[in-house]
């Protein structure tokens, strides 16, 4: 992989030899190669950005082992806002491990890959155009603790949390864990009396200048970012999927221009699998399901719940809100209170694995797709049978949009791409210039069925049958549901 360093410059192939050389991991600079770097390079390699790299910045440094990337490297001030994490308590895919036994990681750990990628890339960036872009010490620091801090705003059992609990009890007021996230930076430097440049903070939150640097983390343009190589990795080896995806040639090769990060153009087809990559995470493990009937049964729970313990009151300051964890389920079942019996009653069901019963699931013919409304227990309950005793209580119906991040379209349409290093012009590249084999649809709609009792699954599978019928014409299912399980009692 030295030809894209050797077509940048000849003495930054020589760096990069002696950092694997040097490295046992992609990216990690030893002092040896800095000391050469610095008499090859001169200025651009000055004492301050590479001050984390010498032996006394290794000294004040700690590391911890980690099982995707291997040894992290902590600075000083990364170490303070660990020391007050609260993600360790809350499971990366947050009930996910009830199906993938395996999925048991925590947002921490994610966190702390999403930190050393952000300083590998923005230390990669410096290293071919630190003069140009004036990437400095500050803003290397900024960029990290921007991976390091971006989830704090999370709640309990990851993204079910915001999108299926708060809706139901929050009565049309918006919460978001991005907007979380900048409070609880704001709250853990503030109780813990962290030392931090106030500008610098500012940056870390939210940052005009230099878009590139946010980007790295969080690109809200063209959505490659170091958030997702870590998590598609990560989340990958958890539940034991298959991950062909190799992010570190993305790393390797970026280039900034005009303040946006722009991809060699024969890296076309390893960006696109990146986003088929997530699509086939989010279809297989995030969306699988019997996750999606546990977490059904937990937002019910939840919400019997949410009167007695004030859960939804948790959510509107900080100093409440880093108290709400995954721990939340085991306290509703040790919780001897009456109000809380149905909420225990589905906790218990979840543990004797008496979980809702998936019936059935269509896909939304793509003709169907631009004015789809999204189909609700009412919609299954008024096509049942004449006569029939079904109720809306007794059903839950699913709507789970898959996409490769940009809805019905191209993702990789937003992204700029260059010819080669001796050329400054970016351009967009149309998929049908690669290959003629590239998906032409961007979106799925999956619509799900369950039946919170066994007992039910015969009538609820029916009614969804005629509800095809009268929606579409035909059966879009791809088969019946089972009669073992419409048996089952």
């Amino acid at each position: 992989m030295i030809g894209p360093c050797l077509s940048r410059s000849p003495d930054l192939a020589w760096i990069y030899l002696l950092t694997l050389l040097a490295a046992s991991l992609p990216y990690h600079f030893s002092s040896i190669t800095l000391e050469f770097a610095e008499k090859t390079m001169g200025a651009s390699m000055n004492e301050e950005s590479s001050s984390f790299y010498t032996w006394q910045g290794r000294r004040l440094s700690k590391h911890v082992h980690d099982n995707v990337h291997g040894n992290i490297y902590l600075d000083p001030l990364s170490l303070k806002f660990i020391d007050t994490e609260q993600l360790r308590d809350l499971k990366q895919l947050g009930l996910a491990h009830l199906v993938y036994p395996g999925a048991v990681h925590s947002r921490f750990e994610h966190s702390l890959g999403v930190y050393w990628l952000a300083g590998a890339a923005v230390n990669t960036i410096k290293a071919y155009q630190g003069s140009e872009l004036e990437i400095d010490h500050s803003d290397i620091q900024t960029v990290k603790l921007a991976g390091l801090l971006h989830d704090v705003g999370h709640g309990p059992f990851s993204h079910m949390f915001e999108r299926e609990f708060l809706p139901r009890v929050l009565n049309g007021s918006h919460w978001s864990h991005e907007d979380m996230s900048v409070k609880m930076i704001d709250y853990i430097v503030d109780e813990h009396n962290i030392e931090i440049d106030s500008e610098n903070l500012k940056r870390v939150k939210s940052t005009k200048e230099k878009q590139f640097l946010y980007d790295i983390v969080a690109n809200g343009r063209n959505g490659i970012d170091v958030d997702k190589f870590d998590y598609i990795t990560r989340d990958s080896r958890a539940c034991g999927l298959g991950c062909n995806f190799q992010f570190e040639r993305l790393m390797e090769t970026m280039r900034v221009m005009g303040d946006e990060i722009c991809y060699r153009a024969k890296d076309y087809l390893t960006i696109h699998k990146l986003f088929t990559t997530r699509a086939d995470l989010h279809r297989t493990a995030y969306t699988h399901a019997k996750v999606k009937a546990i977490e059904l049964m937990v937002v019910d729970a939840l919400l019997e719940a949410n009167n007695c313990l004030g859960i939804s009151s948790s959510i509107l300051q900080p100093e409440d809100f880093w108290k709400l964890d995954d721990s939340i389920m085991k306290s509703i079942l040790t919780d001897p209170r009456q109000e809380l019996k149905g909420a225990r009653d589905l906790i218990l069901r979840i543990r004797r694995r008496d979980i809702y019963q998936f019936c059935n699931e269509i896909s939304v013919p793509k003709d169907k797709l631009e004015h789809f409304k999204d189909i609700t227990p009412q919609d299954i309950v008024c096509s049942q049978k004449a006569g029939g005793a079904l109720k809306e209580e007794d059903v839950v119906v699913t709507n789970v949009k898959i996409d490769l991040t940009r809805g019905r379209n191209n993702p990789l349409a937003s992204i700029k791409f260059f010819k080669d290093y001796d050329c400054h012009e970016k351009f967009p590249i149309r998929d049908d210039c690669i290959s003629q084999m590239l998906p032409a649809f961007y979106q799925d709609k999956i619509v799900r069925v369950y039946s919170k009792k066994p007992e039910l699954v015969e009538t609820v599978s029916d009614a969804f049958e005629n509800f095809q019928l009268k929606m579409f014409g035909m059966k879009a299912q791809v088969h019946a549901t089972p009669e073992k399980k419409k048996r089952r009692r």
